[in-house]
């Protein structure tokens, strides 16, 4: 069987789990930066009680592996009456460990906001939410884009692990069909274009543009 046979027949299976893929992308990027400027914001509060919240969920999730964590929340929870659905698992254990490091950056995007502009908005008695969207969240998104953009890479990977709760992503599709052709170099190979193409012509160009847009609004171009 040559490359281009192997292809044509089992190209729409490759097709099928890369847009499984893109699902599990998607909903585990929005939750994670969902989650990461919640936990960001509220380790700079000075409510005990919210910032030990954010310090518990941060240190959990970046202190053990996310496989782990995909695996208890997908065999773990049944036992106690919560049962998920594969996909929903996945996405779900993606996005919390995504976005404990992803608060991270929020956090220290944030206290790198100059002090200078702090004071001004003080100045002004703007409220502290109104100062906080309008004058420093602006600022301290541009200082973590670059960042957020090899954490969007690396969530795209993490993706590739829901394939052991047996949700049909691209890389369950992948062992799938090793297992019945046995042809691994042309099956784990298409595999690895198909995320080599997500990472550096869809992800890397979008983080750029974004970057780009956001340093003209502040007048950083």
């Amino acid at each position: 069987m040559t490359y281009i046979s192997f292809l044509s027949e089992y190209g729409g299976r490759f097709l099928d789990g890369a847009l499984v893929t893109a699902e599990q992308f998607v909903c585990s990027l929005a939750l994670a930066v969902f989650l990461a400027h919640l936990a960001g914001l509220l380790l700079l509060s000075r409510t005990m009680v919210l910032k030990a919240i954010a310090v518990v969920y941060v240190e959990f999730f970046r202190g053990t592996s996310l496989l782990v964590q995909l695996f208890w929340l997908f065999y773990v929870l049944p036992l106690f009456g919560v049962t998920l659905d594969p996909f929903l698992t996945g996405f779900l254990a993606v996005g919390l460990n995504t976005g404990a490091y992803g608060a991270q950056l929020v956090h220290g995007a944030i206290k790198s906001v100059p002090r200078g502009q702090w004071e001004a908005a003080y100045a002004l008695s703007m409220s502290s939410s109104k100062r906080m969207l309008r004058i420093i969240i602006p600022q301290a998104f541009v200082i973590m884009l670059p960042a957020w953009g090899n954490l969007v890479i690396e969530l795209l990977k993490s993706t590739a692990l829901v394939a052991l709760i047996a949700v049909p992503d691209l890389m369950f599709e992948a062992k799938q069909m090793n297992s019945s052709t046995y042809l691994s170099t042309w099956t784990f190979g298409t595999a690895l274009i198909i995320y080599y193409v997500f990472a550096r012509f869809l992800i890397t160009p979008t983080m750029r543009s974004l970057e780009r847009i956001m340093a003209r609004r502040m007048g950083r171009a």
